[in-house]
């Protein structure tokens, strides 16, 4: 739990915030990190495909799920993710990046595949 608390204080949302818990549909948007333990990664990330399903065009949960594969040593998956993130940061709007502390986080894991 303390990973998690960890996590969600570095991670801010980017674009619109999410409607209230009870309206969503399936997924919310923050449910990547919701909860993650070291010892439920696996349950972590499948939780966190189905997030990147919700929101195929949203930075944030590719950029979550891309911490989620770090943490569990699956690098060439991290990578892909962090690039996939990135992509979508350069899509959308200025004004609809959100976050600057999630837009350089991208940024940075993004850079640290490439190099």
């Amino acid at each position: 739990m303390v990973l998690a608390v960890a996590l969600g204080s570095l991670l801010g949302g980017c674009g619109a915030p999410p409607p209230p818990r009870e309206q969503v549909k399936g997924p919310a948007r923050d449910d990547c990190l919701r909860d993650v333990r070291l010892d439920g990664l696996k349950g972590a990330l499948e939780r966190c495909d189905a997030v990147v399903a919700a929101y195929p065009r949203d930075p944030q949960p590719r950029n979550e799920r891309a911490l989620l594969q770090a943490l569990a040593g699956n690098r060439v998956a991290a990578c892909r993710d962090s690039s996939a993130a990135e992509v979508l940061l350069r899509q959308a709007a200025p004004e609809r990046r959100g976050d600057p502390q999630l837009v350089e986080e991208i940024r940075i894991r993004a850079a640290a595949c490439r190099g």
